[in-house]
């Protein structure tokens, strides 16, 4: 196939795109980095230069492709709309990457019992996010499972933490790199609250795995959650703690000065819960994740 994948020079996007090369694909990339599309044309992809604002370039590409793969911006709500516009009628495959922060519960760090499964999103199901912002991200996943209708072969894959070095020129994990950030900046590794909240975890070469079975095997319309194990925070800044040599992990104090978190980032994300629990990737599409521990990563590969 011709995949044409947004965010090529991200995290997700540049993993699940040389993941795609590897299966023998053609894959033309989204960027908005006129040295990130050299990256991506060293690597064997098609660069395409623009952003997802650009609307006409997106609708025409989406056209020219045999299926698409949205993995720059969960939340951005225009693309979504022309992507499907694009796809309605082809049968073409779209595959639109969320985010297992919609079921986050701020909890300053405490732990929670709660955990998803992915019937929340079923046709019929009444469950709304806490969080304008959440909200928002699900609106968009419903309208990405609604064009199913349109005769467009959708599907939502709704990541957790994801660790691991990326394959493409982006290569950090977003909240990874947030405590290293934080570690560094401060020459302490920091937790918020008692670090007990817990987040569902999955290794980045699983995940391409799964996007490249999704583009291959999904029916329409299908929600998926993507996890293979969960951690607590204060586990998993244990782990950076050690891997970098650094004391830790200690309370998280938003008025120091070499505070490099946002307090918002830091409840919502770092100091909240996210479990979840991935059975339909597993059921209907067979995908078998090789990667079991996010803190034996950091011990093994975090420098």
């Amino acid at each position: 196939m011709h995949v044409f994948v947004t965010g090529a020079s991200g995290y997700i996007g540049g993993t699940v795109a040389v993941r795609l090369l590897r299966a023998g694909h053609h894959v033309s990339g989204l960027t908005r980095d006129q040295a990130k599309a050299g990256q991506l044309a060293r690597l064997g992809i098609e660069p395409v230069v623009g952003s997802l604002d650009d609307a006409d370039l997106l609708a025409a590409r989406a056209r020219r492709a045999d299926a698409v793969v949205n993995a720059a911006d969960s939340d951005h709500r225009a693309a979504v709309e022309t992507l499907i516009a694009a796809l309605a009628g082809s049968g073409k495959a779209l595959i639109h990457t969320s985010g297992s922060s919609t079921v986050g519960i701020g909890t300053e760090g405490e732990a929670s019992e709660a955990v998803h499964d992915e019937g929340l999103l079923d046709p019929g199901s009444a469950w709304e996010p806490d969080h304008p912002v959440r909200a928002a991200r699900v609106a968009n996943d419903r309208l990405v499972l609604g064009a199913a209708e349109r005769e467009v072969r959708s599907a939502v894959l709704c990541d957790s933490l994801i660790y691991g070095q990326g394959r493409g020129p982006g290569r950090d994990s977003v909240l990874i790199a947030a405590l290293v950030r934080q570690a560094r900046a401060g020459g302490v590794v920091r937790q918020v609250g008692p670090g007990r909240n817990i987040w569902s975890t999955v290794h980045v070469d699983d995940v391409a795995d799964l996007y490249l079975l999704a583009l291959e095997k999904t029916p329409p319309g299908a929600f998926y959650f993507v996890e293979n194990g969960e951690e607590s925070f204060g586990a998993i800044a244990e782990a950076v703690a050690r891997s970098l040599g650094l004391p830790g992990p200690r309370p998280w104090d938003p008025d120091a000065p070499d505070n490099v978190w946002d307090p918002q980032f830091a409840r919502h994300a770092l100091g909240s819960n996210s479990r979840v629990r991935a059975r339909r990737a597993r059921d209907l599409l067979g995908w078998d994740p090789r990667h079991r521990s996010i803190t034996d990563w950091i011990l093994r590969e975090l420098r």
